[in-house]
């Protein structure tokens, strides 16, 4: 093995492991936004053909493999003259899926709130929207909690699907460098403990969150 492999692989990982992150960032505020969005307008009204369409989406973005959809974003939209760049496409794409995702996350949240609550807030005349902002999103919010991080944890391991549209994440310098060296069992098992160490950074932080807004 080259004595330089090391510091090659220590590189090629960590520069991966940051533009992961940045993905899996911008992805989690794009699919935390829209399921957010979407979960309290199927809470809030009873617009039939509203609900219609938001579980059209879901199902859709749910049952579509990522990485089809990914490709395409990246692929697709460019054939029609819409180029987008890999990053934008990565966090676009993971972003939608999740959107879809966490509309049932927060649908769930918001649902096991007891109704009494929110109807000893109309029978003090409080509207159906302060009702909501006040007593069922706080509480919602925390009992989906759980599940967000668990979504999060999975988020960190779906970065590695950018890979197929030129995104230089972890796997994508990992599998250029197998190319350079044909050191593949230790390039990708780093990679693999790189990912580890990410997905074990990500639960321990939502276990964090819980345990501080359990002690509120």
């Amino acid at each position: 093995m080259d004595d330089k492999l090391p510091a090659l692989i220590a590189d090629a990982l960590l520069s991966g492991a940051a533009m992961s992150v940045k993905v899996a960032a911008g992805s989690l505020v794009v699919a935390m936004s829209i399921g957010l969005v979407l979960a309290a307008t199927m809470f809030l009204t009873n617009n039939h053909l509203l609900h219609a369409i938001i579980r059209v989406y879901v199902e859709a973005l749910r049952n579509v493999p990522s990485l089809t959809f990914l490709f395409l974003l990246y692929f697709g939209l460019a054939s029609l003259g819409i180029k987008l760049s890999s990053m934008t496409a990565a966090v676009l794409g993971l972003g939608l899926i999740g959107g879809a995702v966490s509309v049932d996350i927060f649908r769930s949240g918001f649902r096991s709130v007891p109704p009494g609550q929110s109807e000893a807030a109309a029978s003090i005349g409080l509207p159906p929207f302060a009702a909501f902002r006040l007593i069922v999103l706080p509480q919602g919010l925390r009992l989906a909690l759980p599940s967000i991080g668990n979504y999060s944890v999975s988020l960190i391991k779906d970065t590695s699907l950018v890979a197929a549209i030129a995104a230089p994440e972890i796997m994508f310098n990992a599998r250029q460098l197998v190319n350079e060296t044909f050191e593949t069992a230790i390039i990708y098992g780093s990679a693999a403990v790189v990912y580890l160490i990410l997905t074990g950074l990500m639960a321990q932080s939502v276990l964090l969150i819980e345990r501080r807004l359990e002690t509120r």
